[in-house]
């Protein structure tokens, strides 16, 4: 599935990016693919694989998962940092969330890069919104995603929530 800049994003060195989205038992895994100009992409420096705050602010794919009212928001980089967090509503009643994710692919050139990761899905999980925020080397951010609300950048947006929880895979 391609997910695309949000509209009033300006020249973005990426000119594609895919998602593929399946699931693995109670773990969503979802590969990006970019292809572009990517030695202008401000990729986060290698860190230990460790819960961080503030990921979103940089180069980060993401994903949203509903359950109900409630929601979940998950961060991941390629420098192997990651955070959680659930919410009661929209953009309300933020706390750190148990479930976590990984990175588990980590491949390309200048040109293109697959980025897989793993994230726990919460119980009940029923909704899903897939994106992503790329910096680059000037420190322009662009934002995309499978389906953008009206008006600004809003990931959090329940519109934003337009695709379906995949079922297990039967093994």
């Amino acid at each position: 599935m391609l997910l695309t800049p949000h509209p009033k994003t300006l020249w973005p060195p990426v000119q594609l990016l895919e998602v593929e989205i399946g699931r693995r038992g109670d773990q969503l895994f979802l590969q990006y693919g970019l292809q572009g100009d990517l030695d202008r992409v401000r990729w986060p420096e290698r860190a230990p694989a460790s819960r961080t705050d503030g990921l979103w602010k940089h180069t980060c794919f993401e994903a949203f998962v509903s359950v109900g009212s409630a929601y979940y928001e998950f961060n991941l980089t390629t420098s192997g940092q990651w955070a959680s967090y659930r919410f009661d509503g929209y953009r309300q009643g933020m706390a750190p969330a148990e479930q976590e994710a990984a990175l588990v692919v980590l491949e390309g050139r200048s040109d293109y890069r697959d980025i897989g990761g793993l994230f726990d899905l919460p119980a009940g999980a029923d909704r899903l919104a897939v994106s992503a925020v790329i910096e680059d080397v000037d420190g322009g951010l662009s934002y995309w995603a499978f389906h953008h609300p009206p008006g600004k950048p809003d990931f959090h947006h329940p519109d934003s929530f337009a695709l379906i929880v995949p079922p297990p895979e039967l093994t």
